[in-house]
């Protein structure tokens, strides 16, 4: 080798442009290589199996509307049923419970008015109404109440079942005439005191209850009294001192078997029959009153009012 050529510099090669980032494809498979099978790792033994999938509840329908005819049709009358209840049985306890407590107040103190007073007073006919015990009254006066309106007063127990059979033969053997009654003093001062006028089914029911009431709670003297100061002896003449001093300018305890006989005689119908001019059949009445006032003394038929 000369020299030449030892001293001759090699030839430059010219540097290659270094590549752009770019990125690296994937070798291309080797199709005929065996591919490489992955087994899926088994379920951990500890680990709950996920619940399957339910699905999405459907949504509730829309509600429908309901006419209000078909709802409240058979709510009304049952609320009608109950209020109608409620008041009966307000009304019972009323009719139980509150006659007791005006039977025991009026057996001390005097009524001070009465139903028919008031529905007279609203017809224009006035009021004097004037009480006296029965002690300043004339013993005449009870004798004929009971010789005219109730012989058996000191007997029966608020009822006399005798007379009011007799009073129902006569009513019927004279349906045209004058209808006869068959209620006892104590009857009437029932109704007279706690009533009012009138002829109902209704109202002789509750009288009934107010008549045994006041038999066992003021007993025979004090329905006498309360009866000779509540009755009507003539238009707005209450109790016979109001009828005694109208009619014949006395006192009550002053009056004479021929006065009170006269007095009594109006009874029932005072608006009707008079004791000032009386007619025949009042004259009669009282005549005959008079004469059985020595009865009820001698056969002792008052005895139960005592003197």
């Amino acid at each position: 080798m000369s020299d030449d050529e030892l001293e001759k510099p090699e030839a430059e090669t010219p540097p290659l442009p270094e590549p752009a980032d770019e990125p690296v494809a994937d070798p291309a498979p080797d199709l005929g290589a065996t591919p490489e099978v992955v087994e899926p790792e088994p379920p951990e033994a500890d680990a709950p199996a996920d619940p399957p999938a339910t699905p999405p509840a459907p949504p509730p329908p829309p509600p429908q509307p309901q006419p209000p005819p078909i709802i409240a049709a058979p709510v009304a009358p049952r609320r009608r049923r109950g209020r109608l209840r409620r008041i009966a049985l307000v009304a019972l306890a009323i009719v139980l419970f509150a006659p007791p407590l005006g039977v025991a107040v009026f057996r001390i103190v005097p009524p001070p008015i009465t139903e028919l007073m008031v529905q007279r007073l609203i017809q224009g006919y006035g009021w004097d109404y004037q009480w006296r015990p029965l002690s300043r009254m004339s013993p005449a006066l009870a004798d004929a109440a009971v010789a005219s309106e109730d012989a058996r007063f000191c007997s029966h127990h608020g009822f006399d079942f005798q007379a009011m059979e007799k009073a129902m033969r006569h009513n019927e053997r004279r349906p045209n005439g004058r209808v006869k009654g068959g209620s006892t003093i104590s009857q009437q001062t029932a109704k007279n005191v706690f009533l009012w006028p009138g002829r109902s089914y209704v109202r002789k029911g509750i009288e009934a209850w107010y008549t045994v009431l006041i038999e066992a709670l003021w007993g025979k003297r004090r329905i006498m009294e309360v009866y000779l100061n509540v009755v009507e002896f003539g238009p707005g003449l209450y109790g016979a001192q109001a009828a005694s001093q109208h009619y014949f300018h006395e006192d009550a305890s002053q009056l004479s078997p021929a006065q009170a006989a006269h007095l009594i005689s109006v009874l029932p119908d005072p608006l009707k029959w008079r004791v000032a001019a009386p007619g025949a059949y009042v004259a009669k009445r009282s005549r005959r009153i008079d004469g059985a006032i020595g009865t009820v003394r001698d056969d002792g038929l008052a005895g139960c009012v005592g003197r």
